[in-house]
């Protein structure tokens, strides 16, 4: 996964994810790209103490991951059904090497906000990796996309749309945030058509009613997205704004 220029957020046994931080930046890769599989093996300069406790998939999947997600467990039916056929797919890249996610279906999560769409979704992968299987994955918002994908100066966008169709494992955060236009449903469509075609398994999540999400996105992707994903809506209550009056 990469995430959006977010330094690793820390969890657990601090010293050892931060030494492994420190690791991984000096050879300029991402933290959240780091869901070691069990037989990769740590360079020369990375050895700990003797009483340290080794790197575990779950301490590189959370020094990527956002702090407050980093507890998020994942709990509706729906989703927890999505976790099992992505774990069901996984397989070895060779014999006695931990298996990886490579395809598998996706989900869309709708509902209003505050209703816990990105909690689940972060848990669903941190229940991928409890689990015992490996994944590279991405998290973004769909306007940080956007962003990042908008052609500019120093900056090649169809490599970095290559690079985030391709992902094994994507989050899309809050899709149907930004704002429609022409240039927004054609990098959309590339994006989900790419994924929908190789069948890579992607979480989404929207504020928007399943519904709507036709008149936003367009035939092309609207069509697609119906094809590739479970659909689930959240009920109708803001959880952020309950947890506050409670």
């Amino acid at each position: 996964m990469h995430t959006r220029h977010r330094e690793p957020q820390l969890l657990g046994n601090e010293s050892t994810l931060e030494r492994m931080a420190r690791i991984l930046a000096a050879r300029n890769i991402d933290p959240a790209d780091a869901a070691l599989p069990d037989d990769a093996a740590l360079p020369d300069d990375a050895a700990l103490p003797d009483d340290a406790e080794p790197f575990s998939p779950l301490d590189a999947l959370l020094a990527g991951m956002p702090p407050r997600y980093q507890a998020a467990v994942a709990d509706h039916p729906t989703v927890l059904e999505w976790v099992r056929k992505v774990t069901d797919a996984a397989v070895a890249p060779s014999r006695g090497a931990r298996r990886q996610v490579t395809t598998g279906p996706s989900l869309l999560m709708a509902g209003v906000v505050g209703a816990g769409k990105t909690h689940q979704a972060y848990g669903a992968v941190r229940a991928l990796v409890q689990s015992g299987v490996g994944a590279r994955w991405r998290a973004t918002t769909a306007a940080d996309l956007y962003a990042d994908l908008r052609p500019r100066p120093g900056v090649d966008s169809e490599r970095e749309l290559a690079a985030v169709s391709r992902c094994p494992l994507l989050i899309i955060d809050d899709l149907g945030a930004a704002k429609a236009s022409e240039w927004v449903e054609e990098i959309t469509y590339r994006l989900i058509n790419r994924r929908y075609n190789y069948e890579l398994p992607t979480l989404i999540t929207t504020n928007l009613a399943i519904k709507d999400l036709r008149s936003y996105l367009g035939d092309r992707v609207a069509s697609r997205l119906a094809q590739m994903t479970t659909r689930v809506e959240f009920e109708a209550v803001d959880r952020r704004r309950h947890s506050a009056a409670a």
